[in-house]
C-alpha cells in the first residue's frame, strides 16, 4: 500500500533542494482529487481554503502540466486536480533601477522568483470581464503565471510607448533583461 500524500510530501521536500523532478515521474493515474486552484491563487481542499502557506507550497513544488490537465504527482502517485486559470498569480514585480538591462523579477503568490528575461515564455491572454489582455509568463514545466493587477499598473507605470507609425494604433512595451515585450495596445 502507498504512503499517506502528506508522508510522501514530507519525504520529497527534504530529499529535494528546489524543485523535485516531477517531469520524470510518470506514475499511474490514482485518481481525482477534490482540490481546486481558483483564479484568485488560492488552494481549495474538499470546499475549504488551506491556509496554511508553506502546504500550499509543498503542493506547487509537485504539481505538473499535462496538455491542458493539472496533476499533483510524486514518484508512485498522480492525482488530477482542478485549475480554473492558471495555477499562479504574479503579486509582486522589482527591478533594479542601476542595471543597465533593468531585468524585472516576478514573484508569486507561492514565492517563485521569475526573471522575465528572453528564455521567459511571455504572452497576453484574455482575462476577466469584461475581457481584457493581461499578461502570462511561464514559471517553470509549462506552469503558468497570471500577473496581478497591482503588477499590471506598475509595469504600465514602467511602459514606453510606441507609436504604431502609420496605423492610429500605439503598442505599450515594457523593458526587462535588454528586451521589449508588449503589455498591450491602445488606440
Amino acid at each position: 500500500m502507498a504512503e499517506p500524500l502528506f508522508q510522501q510530501l514530507q519525504k520529497l521536500q527534504s530529499e529535494f533542494h528546489g524543485y523535485p523532478p516531477v517531469e520524470k515521474w510518470n506514475p499511474d493515474f490514482c485518481g481525482d482529487m477534490d482540490m481546486v486552484i481558483k483564479r484568485d491563487g488560492r488552494w481549495i481542499h474538499e470546499g475549504t481554503e488551506i491556509k496554511r502557506h508553506t502546504l500550499v507550497k509543498l503542493f506547487a513544488s509537485i504539481l505538473k502540466r499535462e496538455g491542458d490537465e493539472y496533476f499533483l504527482v510524486t514518484p508512485v502517485e498522480k492525482l488530477r486536480i482542478q485549475v480554473e486559470d492558471v495555477p499562479f498569480v504574479a503579486t509582486q514585480v522589482a527591478r533594479n533601477p542601476k542595471d543597465d538591462t533593468q531585468t524585472l523579477l516576478f514573484t508569486t503568490n507561492v514565492g517563485d522568483v521569475i526573471p522575465l528575461d528572453e528564455d521567459c515564455d511571455w504572452r497576453l491572454q484574455e482575462f476577466g470581464t469584461p475581457p481584457q489582455p493581461i499578461p502570462y509568463l511561464e514559471i517553470r514545466g509549462g506552469l503558468q503565471t497570471r500577473v496581478s493587477r497591482d503588477v499590471f499598473y506598475q509595469l504600465i507605470d514602467w511602459a514606453e510607448d510606441h507609436e504604431g507609425g502609420s496605423s492610429a494604433t500605439g503598442k505599450l512595451f515594457i523593458r526587462s533583461a535588454g528586451k521589449g515585450f508588449l503589455l498591450g495596445t491602445y488606440n
